[in-house]
């Protein structure tokens, strides 16, 4: 049998243990979830859709693309003077912002998910993709690689969110802008004959695509 303070001492450590292990916990499972949205944030956008603002993470690390590599930071207008909108072909940065103009007259604002990327960046995204999906063939149905990618020519802009989208889809031919890739909502070219003409017919993804093939 225990003595009294043998007991006592027992039972003060098992109350100490009850009361720590729920802050244990809490630490291990705040540190995951931050090892997640690290990891989410260099997911490309293409890849998990409009829903998330901001295509890459700023990136402050070594060797990590960074805001000047075309990543956007979240909230960024197709107005903001940062490189991802501003390194846009002039033409099509010009089409994007008259359309933002007049869809901000309809409730709707575009908010820049990626625009310009340098080809570090690119090579980031696609490497990503080719983790994410398991084989170069699979990724490239979303991301391009830098010789090929439009957005590393300034020649393409990924647009959120799902309103922004929809109203460009109805819309963007006034302007020139068209929806490229069926599975890719987001994602917006120039196409200057469209105001007449109308969009072309939509690629079914990036690896129907002739220009991708290179």
């Amino acid at each position: 049998m225990l003595s009294s303070d043998t007991a006592s001492g027992r039972i003060r450590r098992h109350r100490r243990t009850r009361l720590l292990l729920p802050i244990l916990l809490a630490l291990i499972l705040l540190a995951a979830l931050g090892a997640v949205g690290t990891a989410l944030a260099l997911v490309p956008d293409a890849v998990t859709g409009i829903g998330r603002t901001g295509s890459a993470s700023p990136g402050t690390g070594s060797g990590s693309p960074g805001v000047s590599d075309g990543a956007v930071p979240a909230g960024t207008s197709v107005f903001d003077d940062v490189p991802a909108v501003t390194r846009l072909r002039p033409d099509l940065l010009q089409a994007v912002r008259d359309a933002a103009r007049d869809a901000e007259r309809d409730g709707t604002r575009f908010v820049v998910n990626s625009g310009w990327r340098s080809p570090a960046l690119q090579e980031r995204l696609f490497d990503d993709a080719v983790a994410e999906y398991g084989s170069r063939a699979e990724a490239a149905r979303w991301v391009s690689t830098p010789a090929t990618s439009l957005h590393v020519q300034g020649a393409a802009i990924d647009v959120g969110d799902w309103d922004a989208a929809a109203w460009l889809q109805e819309h963007g031919a006034r302007y020139g802008l068209c929806q490229i890739y069926d599975n890719e909502a987001w994602h917006f070219e120039l196409r200057p004959n469209s105001p007449q003409d109308g969009c072309p017919r939509k690629y079914w993804d990036p690896t129907d695509d002739p220009r991708m093939q290179r």
